[in-house]
């Protein structure tokens, strides 16, 4: 499963479109890069990872812990983020990628403060993923009531 990601993590101009899995690793693989961003990996933003991929795919918490593992794993070879959110802009639908910014707010907002290089970090991931702006603040609210 990794290699293939590898792959496309690699390819250009454009990579193949992603397989269920791999866009399950790739997704998890930026909400670590995310968590990693202020180099202060803390063991609740890994729960809280957990709890996201769970909730977002219907997992157990062992699978997504599982997962977790190995999007940490991808996050440490994937090189820039640039290739890791072309993967996922091209390969999941607008919705989705609203859906995928709300956890990634949700992650930023589990430990009560905004670090200003996850804010940093996500503003950016926001217009590579191609969110636009106005649902990008709609979903930073949704993710705060949540």
């Amino acid at each position: 499963m990794f290699d293939t990601l590898f792959k496309r993590l690699r390819a250009e101009p454009a990579p193949d479109p992603l397989e269920a899995n791999d866009a399950r690793l790739a997704l998890a693989a930026l909400l670590v890069r995310l968590a990693r961003t202020d180099h202060d990996y803390a063991s609740s933003e890994k729960e809280k990872i957990d709890e996201i991929l769970s909730q977002r795919y219907k997992m157990q918490p062992a699978e997504a812990a599982t997962l977790r593992a190995g999007a940490e794993d991808v996050e440490a070879t994937a090189g820039d983020t640039v290739h890791l959110t072309r993967l996922i802009k091209a390969a999941i639908p607008y919705d989705d990628r609203i859906a995928l910014v709300i956890d990634l707010w949700r992650l930023v907002l589990a430990d009560g403060t905004r670090d200003h290089a996850e804010n940093q970090f996500l503003r950016l991931v926001v217009k590579l993923v191609g969110v636009n702006d106005v649902d990008s603040g709609m979903a930073r609210q949704q993710a705060a009531k949540s």
